[in-house]
């Protein structure tokens, strides 16, 4: 709990730092949150105990952890690494699969690997893996999640990170996916960062079944990235997260949420409520 909120961070990279581009360890070094590296041992390697004890001093209730497979952009982080952390503590720490169209095949056997492993829902990045989320070579990923009953999270914003192809962020590629799976829940990370924070608000909207994940955005900005939108009412499909190390402080960034004068029926949304059941609901 932080200040008396239940508080989960839905975006947190984890990885073994041997596995990362040398960019990506850059990144980290220069935007990581104050102490990160103190969840890690000399080798680079995430102490699940150290790690687990730096969220409890955040105020973190629960915390969703990303794998990722992007050779070209930033590396291959597998799933694998993420177990143990998820073992120490279940009851803190859950995390998303991860398929890349150009890795994985058949890409469905792979999402159900995965979310057998006790996957919560699947992550696709199109910016730094290099595809569209329209490619159909997915669709059988998507209706492997709505089989399962799993959301389906998409990076909808721009990447520094040599290799991306930051045109496949726009969230106005996942048309045709709202359209021919009806049924499954999408949330846009990075929130349409860039160039697309209109695309990301009107479809979050229009869609009972699309949320806004705030990872890598900084609080105080969010009402002049929104200003077309009336931010209480949009706020109320938002989903906390930092995109950690890369973030001031997860303590930090969640009080910046508290402070934008939110209600506290829509600021329990934000910091908790929906990411529970985003993906912690009981299946039906």
């Amino acid at each position: 709990m932080l200040d008396g909120r239940l508080l989960i961070d839905a975006h947190l990279h984890p990885p073994r730092m041997s596995t990362v581009k040398p960019a990506w360890a850059r990144w980290a070094e220069q935007y990581g949150a104050p102490g990160w590296r103190s969840a890690f041992d000399d080798d680079g390697v995430i102490v699940p105990a150290a790690f687990d004890d730096l969220l409890a001093a955040e105020g973190v209730d629960r915390a969703i952890l990303l794998c990722e497979y992007s050779p070209k952009a930033t590396g291959i982080q597998p799933v694998e690494d993420l177990l143990p952390i998820v073992k120490h503590n279940p009851d803190r720490f859950a995390f998303l699969a991860n398929v890349n169209p150009h890795l994985h095949y058949p890409i469905a056997a792979e999402v159900h690997r995965q979310v057998d492993l006790g996957a919560a829902g699947l992550k696709l990045h199109p910016v730094h893996g290099g595809f569209s989320v329209a490619d159909p070579m997915l669709y059988p990923a998507y209706q492997a999640c709505v089989e399962r009953g799993i959301p389906v999270v998409v990076h909808c914003g721009t990447s520094t990170f040599p290799g991306s192809a930051n045109a496949m962020a726009a969230p106005e590629l996942l048309d045709p996916v709202l359209r021919d799976f009806p049924e499954l829940t999408l949330v846009l990370a990075h929130g349409g960062r860039g160039w697309w924070y209109d695309q990301a608000a009107f479809l979050a909207l229009m869609h009972d079944n699309v949320w806004i994940e705030l990872s890598g955005l900084p609080p105080a900005r969010l009402p002049d990235y929104y200003q077309r939108f009336d931010l209480r009412r949009l706020a109320r499909k938002f989903v906390f997260a930092t995109d950690w190390p890369g973030v001031p402080g997860v303590a930090r960034n969640a009080r910046a949420v508290a402070a934008l004068g939110l209600d506290d029926d829509t600021l329990g949304l934000v910091l908790g409520g929906n990411a529970m059941r985003i993906y912690f609901a009981p299946a039906t």
